[in-house]
């Protein structure tokens, strides 16, 4: 039973009676384009989120990781980003086919700050788009490409409030679940044998492109 919650806050005059409005520096830094800072960025993130949303507006936040760089950039207004192998739900492509707003943020390890960038997605097969990021003379089935409407940099409070890249914060491997246990009991499927479920979670991970 969902929680019923007594006190909310339910319009942007209610919310800016508890939160100061943003300073001008904190507007002025969105671009419509991708500028150096941004470029470099991206060229060294092995790892970006995106989020999208289907025609019902239910959301989804994907995570896509590969080298660093993996993420080509066009030009200053258009990414591409490589649809790896994976579990071929196709929820965020799926989610783009009907509406093809996006947002993402990418992440470089170390770097206290991330990058967001949003736009508009598009799905796509183009030879030459797809070759820039092939591995190993491997190119993806399918690209996604976002037309930039906004980009800026996102200030590291948050990463440094987390503690993310420090290593004491960080859990041993002796002390992590079984990732492959946890997708089995969740899909229902206890009654698999625990070393047939690793077995073909590290076979399965070694698809990698």
């Amino acid at each position: 039973m969902a929680i019923a919650f007594t006190d909310t806050i339910s319009t942007v005059e209610q919310l800016r009676t508890v939160m100061a409005m943003p300073s001008e520096p904190a507007l002025r830094k969105e671009m419509s384009r991708l500028d150096d800072g941004c470029r470099w960025f991206i060229e060294r993130a092995p790892f970006v989120f995106i989020a999208t949303s289907g025609a019902d507006g239910r959301c989804d936040v994907s995570p896509k990781g590969d080298v660093p760089g993996f993420v080509q950039v066009l030009d200053d207004e258009t990414l591409v980003l490589p649809d790896r192998p994976g579990n071929n739900r196709a929820d965020s492509i799926t989610n783009i086919l009907q509406n093809p707003h996006i947002g993402m943020i990418f992440v470089v390890p170390g770097a206290d700050w991330t990058l967001r960038v949003n736009g508009r997605a598009t799905i796509v097969r183009d030879d030459a788009v797809l070759e820039r990021c092939a591995v190993d003379g491997r190119r993806p089935a399918l690209g996604i490409a976002v037309h930039v409407e906004e980009a800026y940099m996102h200030c590291p409070k948050c990463i440094i409030r987390s503690k993310l890249w420090d290593p004491a914060t960080q859990l041993a491997p002796e002390d992590l679940p079984s990732f492959a246990l946890m997708a089995r009991d969740q899909a229902g499927y206890q009654q698999v044998p625990a070393e047939v479920v690793e077995k073909m979670d590290a076979e399965s991970n070694k698809k990698l492109y």
